[in-house]
């Protein structure tokens, strides 16, 4: 087995990720590893050793997986393979790997594993490059100095904004949404459809902003746990109940929680919330805006006057299009068509104050929704990213669709 030294942001499937095996693997090779547990840098882990031109079939593995997984075409993976039943794979078999073909489609988007602010960088730097048409640019930066990036894809004058990842333990709406970025340049660049979507038109009447994580800090304790040399090791600690295990962790390093701070009936919302202080969900913090993450939002909204607005959280498979009866006429007809497009329930929500498509309902006047993606428990598994992504990306192309008309 090949000794590994596990570094600073090493979770155990980033590790079994950066070694193509299956997490499974790399914890029968580590008996005292614990999925539960976060991983001390420094700590020897041991990996399973494979030829570099074959792959050791885990379970749960298919065709069409183990082809993505190494950028192959599913053809070119079983003319390597002529004795390989692609409807039945055998955990433990061996799978020649041919090299990458000309054709192959080589995606950028890895949502094998935990996703934070290093993949988010690695893969805005990795799409601006295949696409000139993409741009990237700084909008503020989290508490401890994170930067908070917004892209932007399109030249229309209508314009579409999406935001993700505002809760720390939903971080998997970033990956989501960076996969249907990516999806949606690869259209543009080659003139294709995407759900019947005609992108390169529609990205000739529509401007689409993304900002794919708006809470950098939290993500990284929620993947990651409190290292020993975090700056704010002694307060998170005591915020989280003596606690250094994050994935229940919803607000910023602060303890704020970031949906709770817009200056949208904020005073109800701290009534409401009645929060004792810092913690790991639901403290609105001192004052509106008083959060750099929530402020950058604000400011890139101001600026640039976006004509809809979306915000991606999880869980619950609903759409809240409303905000105190502030929202346009069209919001609940556009929540039932997006509801038939991704099989959501869109839901009148009363009782809910400060929250970013509550301020942005409130002083724009223009339709707001906040997405509740899959169902489950917080932080969604992996495993259910495919059929998320299913449910997201037609309810997304229908919100590009109409601002451009089609």
């Amino acid at each position: 087995m090949l000794p590994y030294v596990v570094q600073p942001g090493d979770t155990l499937l980033r590790i079994a990720r950066r070694f193509h095996i299956h997490a499974a693997a790399l914890l029968a090779a580590n008996p005292r590893l614990s999925p539960a547990a976060s991983i001390a840098p420094g700590l020897i882990v041991f990996i399973p050793e494979q030829n570099a031109s074959c792959y050791c079939v885990q379970p749960g593995d298919t065709v069409l997986g183990v082809a993505e997984r190494f950028s192959l075409s599913v053809q070119s993976l079983l003319a390597a393979n002529p004795r390989l039943d692609p409807k039945r794979l055998v955990p433990g078999q061996l799978v020649t790997l041919p090299e990458s073909e000309e054709g192959d489609r080589l995606s950028v988007v890895n949502a094998g594993a935990e996703y934070g602010p290093s993949e988010l960088e690695r893969d805005l730097a990795a799409l601006e490059k295949s696409y000139p048409f993409l741009h990237v640019q700084t909008i503020g930066a989290s508490v401890l100095g994170l930067p908070l990036y917004a892209l932007r894809i399109g030249d229309g004058a209508r314009k579409l904004h999406i935001n993700a990842a505002m809760h720390a333990n939903e971080w998997i709406t970033t990956p989501l949404l960076m996969r249907f970025v990516e999806e949606l340049a690869a259209a543009g660049a080659r003139g294709g459809q995407l759900a019947g979507l005609d992108v390169r038109q529609a990205l000739g009447e529509v401007t689409l902003w993304a900002v794919p994580l708006v809470n950098p800090d939290g993500a990284k304790l929620a993947q990651e746990g409190l290292q020993p040399d975090h700056p704010l090791y002694h307060e998170l600690l005591q915020w989280n109940h003596g606690s250094r295990r994050f994935r229940r962790w919803k607000a910023n390093a602060r303890g704020v929680d970031l949906n709770d701070q817009f200056p949208a009936f904020w005073e109800e919302e701290v009534k409401r919330r009645a929060a004792d202080g810092p913690g790991r969900r639901d403290y609105p913090g001192p004052a509106p805006l008083s959060e750099p993450e929530a402020r950058a939002l604000v400011d890139l909204t101001a600026a640039e006057r976006f004509d809809m607005a979306i915000a991606l959280h999880t869980k619950g498979q609903e759409i809240y299009w409303n905000y105190r009866g502030y929202e346009p006429p069209e919001s609940e007809g556009l929540a039932r068509a997006f509801g038939q497009a991704s099989g959501y329930k869109p839901v009148k929500l009363s009782g809910s104050d400060a929250g970013y498509k509550d301020w942005f309902i409130y002083e724009y006047r223009k339709p707001g929704f906040t997405i509740e993606l899959g169902s489950g428990v917080n932080p969604l598994a992996l495993d259910c990213f495919e059929d998320v992504y299913d449910e997201l990306m037609p309810l997304l192309v229908r919100a590009i669709r109409f601002l451009a008309g089609q």
